[in-house]
């Protein structure tokens, strides 16, 4: 125990000489030993410095439904407010009436355990409704953003660091982000000639552009360069602006879209003027009808890599279309092209033996 910090009922006190020599004796305001010493220390230094200290900063007690009000206000900013929107929702169900300061490690790994086991979502089966477990990463997307919030509660001195310390030794979920589904050149053609009116453009646009399904619901004619031949993404989910080319496929349903004055984008509902907000019925219809499962909108994005890896575009140009952080996110694809691995090792072998490529050899014998 640090001398000069000492006990008295539940809080702590603090006994220092002032500048004049004379002993003072002061409550800390607070019943932790940590932040009594600290106090402590800054009464100690603020008089060798000739300064006041700084005053004790009482936070307040808020609730989290309170914090979420705060933090739906801050965060209408950020691109991905749609979705984030949906995730304090769910929160504030759970912690809605929970004080932010009793918020604790073992509170939310249970609420991980339970929503692991759980879930929250609901499948009618044989005129029944089942909950279906939640996927690791939907549990990690809400942590996530429970972590968000906490770190600006206590910017906003709406909660303690104690509480933040706590909320940050919370640990995400192992993800199995192996998945990687992506369609034939059969199945392809199968879901376009299953879909119709703007779900047909919508699908053709992603197996063409490789866009998110929100990138593409939110697609502006100011977007659109069809004199040039490719597509400008502003707005995109890590922040970065992004170039598209444009193929003939993808520029004639650009052509063949109805465009009007007073709407600005690509894709809109005739009758209210407004973007589509998703296609998710639709398209699954359509590829319940092209005889396509296990299949999501967003693997139209990983047909559209995997076609280009398997056609040879090296794994950086990919990449670099998909609008991915980091080449690692892209590598997943890389198994999709064995040829070049066999391409790697024939040029090291002929640099070593002087000998022509595997390659070379089957084209010369080829061309004979």
């Amino acid at each position: 125990m640090a001398k000069g910090v000492y006990k008295r009922g539940g809080v702590w006190w603090i006994t220092y000489a002032g500048d004049d020599g004379k002993v003072i004796r002061e409550s800390a305001k607070t019943a932790k030993h940590k932040e009594a010493v600290a106090r402590y220390e800054d009464k100690k230094k603020a008089i060798r410095e000739g300064r006041e200290p700084e005053p004790i900063k009482k936070i307040s007690v808020y609730t989290f439904a309170q914090l979420a009000v705060e933090y739906e206000k801050w965060c209408e900013r950020q691109r991905s407010f749609r979705s984030k929107k949906g995730f304090i929702a769910q929160l504030v169900e759970v912690f809605g009436n929970v004080q932010l300061r009793h918020i604790s490690t073992k509170f939310l790994e249970q609420f991980q355990s339970e929503r692991l086991m759980k879930g929250n979502k609901k499948l009618k089966v044989k005129d029944e409704w089942v909950t279906l477990p939640n996927k690791p990463a939907t549990i990690n997307r809400l942590m996530a953003t429970m972590k968000h919030m906490i770190h600006k509660a206590y910017q906003w001195e709406m909660c303690s660091d104690e509480t933040l310390k706590r909320v940050r030794q919370v640990k995400l979920l192992e993800e199995n982000n192996r998945r990687l589904r992506y369609l034939s050149r059969e199945e392809c053609e199968a879901l376009i000639s299953k879909c119709t009116g703007h779900t047909r453009d919508i699908v053709i646009t992603a197996l063409n552009g490789g866009l998110r399904k929100g990138e593409i619901l939110g697609l502006q004619w100011d977007n659109v360069d069809l004199k040039h031949g490719f597509i400008l993404l502003d707005k995109t989910k890590n922040g970065t602006r992004r170039e598209i080319p444009i193929n003939d496929t993808l520029r004639g349903v650009f052509q063949g879209v109805t465009r009007r004055l007073d709407v600005p984008y690509v894709f809109f509902d005739s009758m209210t003027g407004k973007a589509y907000k998703d296609v998710k019925r639709s398209f699954h219809t359509a590829c319940r009808q092209a005889g396509i499962r296990d299949f999501h909108f967003h693997d139209l994005r990983h047909t559209f890599a995997s076609h280009l890896v398997m056609g040879g575009v090296d794994i950086v140009t990919v990449s670099r279309l998909l609008g991915h952080a980091s080449l690692s996110m892209t590598l997943r694809y890389s198994h999709l092209a064995p040829q070049h691995l066999q391409k790697a090792v024939d040029v090291l072998d002929s640099a070593l033996t002087g000998k022509p490529t595997s390659q070379l050899v089957h084209n010369q014998a080829v061309n004979e």
